[in-house]
């Protein structure tokens, strides 16, 4: 079981898709709990939710603890949010998480993760550049997809 890495137009794009067999409402029952995130993360990166809704909505914020090499804490505001299809989230450098749900029939549901890095001043380039984050992050939401697959089928 493995997701597909996407070739996207953009170099500050990234993504990764998979489908699912469960219906669209199940999948973004995990996508906008903040506190479900935890169990999905193919990164390894979401140590644990400190603040925020039980369920996400358009502006709502959350932060979490993360550790990529050092702890740190980041907050997050929901810019993009159409129940059950879509949600995205942009934190500190303005970079935007989003999930794209598609309803494929038949309780089947196409997942899309995206990493949207534009646009891109220096010192983000810099730091895009330095964590390689371009390079690890379709790597890891294509993990993501598998845990979310896993659990959503559970």
């Amino acid at each position: 079981m493995r997701a597909e890495i996407l070739s996207l137009e953009s170099p500050y794009l990234v993504g990764a898709r998979i489908d699912i067999h469960a219906p669209a409402e199940k999948i973004f029952s995990y996508l906008s709990n903040p506190h479900a995130h935890s169990l999905f993360d193919g990164s390894a990166t979401v140590e644990s939710v400190i603040s925020g809704p039980e369920r996400l909505f358009l502006s709502a914020r959350f932060g979490m603890n993360m550790k990529i090499k050092i702890r740190y804490r980041i907050t997050n505001e929901v810019v993009e949010f159409q129940e059950s299809r879509l949600i995205a989230w942009r934190h500190l450098m303005k970079w935007i998480w989003r999930y794209e749900l598609v309803d494929l029939g038949g309780g089947n549901t196409q997942v899309s993760e995206y990493f949207d890095a534009t646009p891109c001043n220096r010192a983000q380039l810099w730091w895009l550049k330095r964590t390689q984050s371009l390079t690890r992050n379709p790597k890891w939401m294509a993990k993501s997809l598998v845990k979310l697959k896993v659990l959503a089928e559970g």
